[in-house]
């Protein structure tokens, strides 16, 4: 009997993805299944329902439970200095081979609510190359776009961030990024004037430009193996040759297909080059 429950379950959760994307156009059916399991069941649970079916007449029927549930799907995880190391390995070991090009294109694919991107702003500016860069940062949701977009960030949170800047190899006084406003840290203007926050999905949304570093962590473990393929592929023809791909610890470039065109630049952090092999004609 259990395993067809669990056959049901699964049915129910198909019907319900497939619904979604018939009626609202935003596509989830590549997300890892177990994933998406938690959080549709979480919605069940907070809306006192009793079956995934009762919330797909639910989400069908009424655009704020789809709200809810897009919510619930977006996984925003972050904070500023995220994993101390890799943010000191770009700035010692990426930041010098860019040094020498004219301008540089930085993109954050998945940025939440903003904090890696300004800690990004804040490496370039002490490394006298944030002038001439401009940081891309996307997220499929646009409630964690408009809220990064004002630099607002809790000030209890600003202990713990101040640590990761300290071990990212931070140079001055962390304080002096940002001003206290009531319970909240504003950072300087100054770190977003170069940074543009746009709603970008990585599932159906095609490349916007060329850069030289793309920066993707912790969100491709969400999607399954051919979402990952996709999205792998969608980097590949945004990276420029020579460019670099960032990837969260918990992920890797495991798809031979893409694997061929890049370097293992840093193991540890996950950070990969793109050889001159796999460039793609443009400069």
């Amino acid at each position: 009997m259990s395993d067809q429950n669990d056959d049901l379950e699964r049915l129910e959760i198909q019907l319900l993805l497939e619904g979604i994307y018939q009626h609202y156009g935003f596509d989830f059916r590549k997300y890892s299944f177990s994933s998406i399991q938690r959080r549709i069941w979480h919605r069940i649970k907070t809306e006192k329902l009793k079956t995934i079916t009762a919330l797909l007449d639910k989400v069908l029927h009424d655009p704020i439970m789809m709200e809810k549930l897009y919510l619930d799907f977006s996984i925003n995880v972050t904070e500023m200095f995220r994993d101390p190391s890799f943010f000191k390995a770009i700035r010692n070991e990426v930041f010098p081979l860019l040094r020498d090009l004219p301008n540089i294109r930085i993109w954050h694919a998945g940025c939440s609510t903003g904090e890696e991107a300004y800690s990004m702003a804040i490496l370039l500016k002490e490394e006298g190359l944030y002038d001439k860069t401009r940081i891309y940062a996307t997220d499929m949701n646009h409630h964690v776009i408009r809220q990064a977009k004002q630099g607002y960030f809790a000030l209890k949170k600003m202990q713990g961030y101040t640590c990761n800047y300290v071990h990212a190899g931070g140079k001055n006084d962390f304080s002096e990024y940002y001003t206290v406003n009531n319970n909240y840290a504003v950072f300087r203007e100054e770190l977003s004037r170069n940074i543009i926050f746009a709603q970008h999905n990585l599932v159906t949304d095609g490349s916007f430009n060329e850069f030289h570093l793309i920066i993707c962590r912790n969100v491709l473990i969400y999607f399954n193996h051919e979402l990952q393929s996709r999205v792998h592929e969608l980097f590949l023809n945004s990276l420029s040759s020579e460019g670099f791909l960032a990837l969260g610890n918990r992920e890797g470039l495991s798809f031979p297909k893409h694997e061929q065109y890049y370097d293992h630049f840093n193991c540890e952090e996950k950070i990969y080059r793109r050889t001159e092999g796999g460039q793609n004609g443009n400069g």
